[in-house]
């Protein structure tokens, strides 16, 4: 049996008989405390709590120290212009960007085109040399974000993908949940293209079995993560149970590297930035924390 809390864990398996990965996912505490950062009303909370969840499961797919999965929806003339996630060895952050005036007018339940018009959704690998980065770009549709990942993988990826997310309020704060299961016949890197095969029969049952996971199951602490998957797919499948991850909060941004990374522009530049009382003031919109830079400091 994996040791793996009941919250904030990332939990990877594998069903082999049926060529199939995936990665669950609970969010608890690490999840309020990136929401806290902002007075966010409830809907769109619940929506960053969605991207944060998604971020951790596409986060945890990576396998080398270092590596960073950035999710980021970039929108023409909607209510949010802006939404932002990462995941780098277990540490997530993510943020919103919204007009509130324009958000206040919105109906109670606003589809997801009235809150992002059109946009995009870009998921970005950042890994070791040599690979590099590696970016998926695809348009921002279906009902919810978790359907546009799911329309990343079928259209970027062409790798058949169930994505399963729920978001609750508790007494004790907010709770997010997730299930991702793949298919992979040829292996991590794949050969023959899944979508030109007449069927797929073994993904089918995967797929069916993986789609009755409930919100209650998910968000809540009833179950552990391990016996989650158990339920799902261990009556005609061996599951295998392969590492689990804790998850935290993790603002990436301190005072020495903002102060390194505004030492990099020219001089002119950082001039500009100055204020009146001879300081540079640098906002983390992740965090909501403001860090003030001596500007002589700088230059020394």
């Amino acid at each position: 049996m994996v040791d793996i809390a009941l919250t904030d864990s990332i939990l990877s398996f594998a069903i082999p008989a049926k060529h199939c990965r995936g990665r669950v996912v609970r969010l608890g505490p690490a999840l309020d405390e990136i929401l806290a950062a902002h007075a966010y009303p409830p809907l769109i909370r619940d929506i960053l709590a969605e991207a944060v969840c998604l971020t951790a499961m596409l986060g945890a797919l990576l396998k080398d120290e270092g590596s960073q999965l950035t999710l980021q929806a970039q929108t023409e003339a909607g209510v949010i212009s802006l939404l932002a996630c990462d995941y780098k060895d277990g540490a997530l952050r993510g943020y919103v960007e919204f007009d509130r005036e324009r958000f206040a007018s919105q109906p109670v339940a606003p589809s997801l085109m009235a809150l992002f018009g059109k946009g995009y959704l870009a998921i970005t690998f950042d890994l070791p040399e040599p690979r590099g980065r590696n970016q998926g770009i695809v348009p921002l549709e279906g009902g919810s974000l978790s359907e546009a990942v799911q329309n990343y993988f079928f259209q970027s990826e062409q790798i058949p993908t169930l994505i399963r997310v729920a978001v609750d309020e508790t007494a004790e704060g907010i709770s997010a949940g997730g299930l991702l299961v793949q298919h992979l016949p040829e292996g991590e890197e794949g050969r023959e293209r899944l979508h030109v095969q007449l069927d797929h029969p073994e993904w089918e049952h995967v797929e069916i079995m993986g789609s009755t996971v409930t919100p209650a199951e998910l968000t809540g602490t009833a179950l552990p993560l391990e016996d989650i998957l158990w339920r799902l797919f261990s009556e005609s499948d061996e599951v295998m149970v392969l590492n689990g991850k804790p998850c935290v909060k993790g603002c990436r941004c301190n005072e020495d590297h903002i102060r390194d990374v505004i030492a990099r522009f020219p001089k002119e530049d950082k001039d500009d930035m100055v204020d009146q009382d001879g300081n540079i003031a640098i906002d983390c919109a992740f965090c909501s924390k403001t860090f003030t830079i001596s500007g002589a400091s700088l230059n020394n």
